[in-house]
């Protein structure tokens, strides 16, 4: 196998390298973007089973070859926030949702690799139907759904220093494209009530709601980032993080109910940060257990081209306990994000309208895993 020919290690130099690093990131995560709840997040923020397992065993990613893994996430949003204030009452949009996200990765050598990520999922949303009248009387509840294909994600990575070489701390970084393969116009029939007497529940043909969209609707550039540290033996802290940065605008669906306007879906940016420590419990088999705060959402402000459109910006903050299994070539990661502070801001369109922002609904905690085999 090739080894590259890479600086040796030093606590000062690594040090600066990763502060620098960590420095960059900030910068992204601190410009002036907000984010939103889980409803919307498309699968992004998958616990990646090459996460935390970094404990001396850089072997074990190290060979040239293929792998392959699944990821799966759950969620269930309930809870209906206007700003970080909890809306209650029985006007509630409940979406359950579940993300496959199946990868291939190729690996170079010790310090560069790809990865194709192929997402599938399938979504129901529970609404109200209400009469066009002032006093707004509830109905009844109806169902909409999707499922199918998401956007395609292919990315490069790269190890800051070789891996190869025993280190106490490294820095993964990625970068790729999105591409909009996910059905953007997804159609269900929606009940509404009629605007003559007498008034009466009809069903319609509309694009179903963006959180359950199987694309974002446009092209993506993914920038990700991975990093750890040993602080003691077999205790690590780390960071990781990723964002997408969408060029396009937005985009009209062929049937959008007039609840979202004229002026179509925006396509959005998202982001997800996650920083905390990781402790190896087990060594013979590669238990590892891990804390992190954990931030996620969408932004109200794109770093790169306009924002105008629907949207529900937003983010959730959460506290994420996690274990991971790493035995020979599989590895085996499982984390549930439990919310502990939700924040619905108000879009570009809410604020040029001078109105309040519609609720959005959150999960409670939501649950993510993935198994991955190194060939």
């Amino acid at each position: 196998m090739h080894q590259e020919n890479v600086p040796a290690y030093t606590s000062t130099g690594m040090a600066t390298q990763l502060a620098a690093i960590l420095a960059v990131f900030a910068v992204v995560q601190s410009s002036p973007s907000f984010a939103q709840g889980c409803i919307a997040s498309r699968g992004t923020g998958m616990c990646r089973s090459s996460d935390g397992v970094h404990f001396g065993d850089e072997d074990a990613h190290s060979a040239a070859g293929f792998g392959v893994s699944v990821g799966y996430r759950w969620l269930h949003s309930d809870r209906m926030f206007v700003h970080d204030q909890e809306s209650p009452g029985s006007d509630k949009e409940i979406n359950d949702s579940h993300f496959i996200d199946l990868g291939l990765t190729y690996t170079f050598n010790s310090r560069f690799s790809a990865t194709l990520t192929l997402p599938y999922s399938v979504h129901d949303r529970s609404q109200i139907v209400r009469t066009k009248t002032a006093q707004r009387t509830e109905l009844g509840r109806f169902h909409t759904q999707s499922d199918g294909l998401g956007d395609v994600r292919l990315a490069g990575n790269m190890w800051l220093l070789n891996p190869a070489e025993r280190r106490k701390g490294n820095v993964f970084l990625g970068l790729g494209v999105s591409a909009p393969s996910g059905d953007r116009d997804a159609q269900d029939v929606f009940s509404e009530t009629t605007l003559a007497s007498p008034r009466r529940i009809v069903t319609n043909p509309h694009a179903v709601d963006p959180s359950i969209q199987l694309g974002n609707g446009g092209w993506g550039i993914i920038v990700d980032l991975y990093a750890y540290r040993e602080i003691v033996p077999r205790l690590n802290a780390f960071l990781s993080g990723s964002y997408t940065l969408t060029p396009e605008e937005k985009y009209t669906p062929t049937a959008i109910r007039d609840v979202y306007g004229s002026d179509g879906y925006s396509i959005a940016d998202s982001y997800l940060c996650r920083g905390g420590l990781e402790f190896l419990l087990w060594p013979k088999y590669g238990i590892s257990l891990s804390l992190a705060g954990r931030v996620e959402g969408v932004p109200v402000d794109d770093l790169t081209g306009g924002s105008d459109g629907f949207r529900r910006p937003g983010y959730a903050v959460s506290i994420e306990p996690g274990l991971g299994i790493m035995v020979k070539s599989w590895s085996f990661a499982l984390n549930t994000p439990v919310a502990v502070y939700r924040n619905r801001e108000q879009s570009n369109p809410e604020q040029a309208a001078g109105v309040q922002p519609a609720a959005a609904g959150f999960a409670d905690f939501v649950v993510t895993c993935s198994l991955a085999k190194k060939f």
